[in-house]
């Protein structure tokens, strides 16, 4: 018998065309709301110690530098989303330690998006990152990319468990 929840639930799926390649915005939006996103998180350094962050400027976040990362799609692994990040976010390839170097719970107030259990992986680029996406000027654009030395004041506030890292 079709209830009421199994037609929306129905509607929803009707709604996903391959869940692997990541879900339409408003059923991600959905998701984020009734249960914990899981995510990968890149700390990527140089070899003068520098850290790799890029710009982020959304409405969940807000603006400010973050580590490259994105939330596990369906059936992907750890690794597969680290691989993907680093391409999509970098224009690089890159290796990363099989274990993460640290697992983060955090539980904000805002409703969508307000829950995540993000890994930490120590990767190392096999390339260098696309030039063209560097962040050149000081109002970088989302998106863009750059070697810091230290933590820098901006760095995103869902971001600074990592201060110690950078």
């Amino acid at each position: 018998m079709d209830t009421p929840l199994r037609v929306a639930i129905a509607t929803i799926e009707g709604a996903i065309t391959d869940a692997r390649e990541g879900l339409p915005e408003d059923v991600f939006a959905f998701v984020s709301r009734v249960t914990p996103l899981v995510n990968v998180d890149l700390l990527i350094k140089d070899d003068r110690s520098r850290t790799l962050l890029t710009w982020r400027d959304d409405e969940f976040f807000g603006a400010g530098w973050h580590l490259p990362g994105g939330i596990i799609r369906y059936k992907e692994s750890a690794a597969e989303r680290i691989l993907a990040c680093a391409r999509e976010e970098l224009g690089a390839g890159i290796s990363s330690d099989r274990e993460p170097l640290l697992v983060v719970e955090s539980i904000g107030s805002r409703e969508t998006r307000g829950h995540h259990i993000s890994l930490l992986y120590r990767c190392h680029l096999t390339g260098n990152p696309d030039t063209a996406r560097e962040a050149r000027s000081d109002r970088p654009a989302s998106g863009e990319w750059r070697w810091h030395d230290q933590c820098p004041p901006d760095l995103l506030e869902a971001q600074r468990v990592y201060a110690r890292f950078l």
